[in-house]
């Protein structure tokens, strides 16, 4: 990621939030990443790294609105989203490039509405990148399963049926033409329909077979460029092929290729337009001696600047 010295500062939020979705492990995502080496990783790629530990949601108070049928653990993801929404807001506004380490996807209803809080106060577009085997466009009216893992986006989008989940904490959605489906090969059938209703982009597998992930990448990247926004890259780890990562559960055939992960993050270190980042749905208890892991940390120095042989900086890249 090709940042100016001010911007090299890096903050690490661990969110181990595994509740939103059907298997538990995902709370032991965090410290994983940590112990495969992320931190130093990124620290020898010359960034100041804030480790901020692990967020807690003990002693937060439930609000009493009256949960939406179809929302599983609804009370407890609420407190948790209003937490890591309230934070992520302030590590976006502290100037660093804030890392969100969870925990399942749900965490990004909270780290997403922060950082799209500061970018609209900043008067910057926020986009954002969903790189995940799913859409995760469900709502409480759609849903099959009523995981909130897999309403993330949605709720991102502003639509109906999870008005309450924040509180008195701000709500900032974000157009849904910002929003970038980017690997999808598992959507629900009312999902997909909401998804095309929306007019979202979709780069599905189809696509990144057709066409290759350079060349749908670099249409992102324009788009995000033409309007002098930003990018949050949202890293659902599913998003891989399990052939490369084991370690998560809910593992759907015919993903990304290690390679293709790769260029994908190379080429976004080279745009400098991502400006935060989750990771998401690691489970350390499927995985196979940390394999997945280690892969998602190399892809993490991959998006921050590590390269195999140099390579001569973009003259339009920050």
């Amino acid at each position: 990621m090709n940042v100016s010295e001010q911007q090299k500062k890096i903050a690490v939020l661990g969110a181990p939030i595994e509740i939103g979705a059907s298997q538990h492990g995902t709370l032991m995502g965090p410290d994983a990443l940590r112990t495969a080496g992320l931190l130093t990783l990124l620290e020898g790629l010359g960034f100041a790294v804030e480790d901020h530990g692990n967020l807690t949601v003990d002693g937060v108070a439930a609000l009493d609105d009256t949960p939406p049928d179809n929302s599983k653990h609804y009370r407890e993801i609420q407190r948790w989203i209003r937490t890591i929404s309230a934070r992520a807001y302030d590590l976006a506004r502290s100037g660093a490039i804030p890392i969100f380490v969870g925990g399942d996807h749900s965490l990004s209803m909270g780290s997403i509405n922060g950082v799209a809080r500061h970018c609209r106060e900043q008067g910057k577009e926020l986009f954002v990148m969903w790189l995940d085997a799913h859409a995760d466009y469900n709502t409480p009216a759609t849903t099959i399963t009523g995981n909130m893992h897999g309403m993330s986006a949605a709720f991102l989008c502003g639509e109906e049926g999870l008005d309450g989940l924040l509180g008195n904490e701000p709500r900032a959605p974000i157009d849904s033409s910002r929003l970038e489906l980017f690997g999808t090969r598992s959507i629900d059938k009312l999902e997909k329909d909401l998804v095309r209703l929306r007019r979202i982009s979709v780069a599905d597998m189809r696509k990144i077979d057709e066409f290759g992930v350079s060349v749908l990448i670099r249409r992102v990247i324009d788009k995000v460029k033409a309007v002098d926004g930003v990018l949050h890259l949202s890293f659902d780890i599913d998003f891989l092929d399990p052939e490369v990562a084991p370690g998560v559960g809910t593992m759907v055939p015919g993903g990304a290729t290690y390679r293709e992960a790769h260029l994908i993050m190379e080429l976004l270190n080279d745009s400098g337009i991502v400006h935060s980042l989750d990771i998401v749905e690691l489970n350390p208890f499927l995985d196979e001696r940390g394999r997945t892991a280690r892969s998602v940390v190399e892809l993490i120095g991959s998006l921050f600047g590590q390269q195999i042989t140099d390579r001569p900086t973009p003259t339009n890249a920050m």
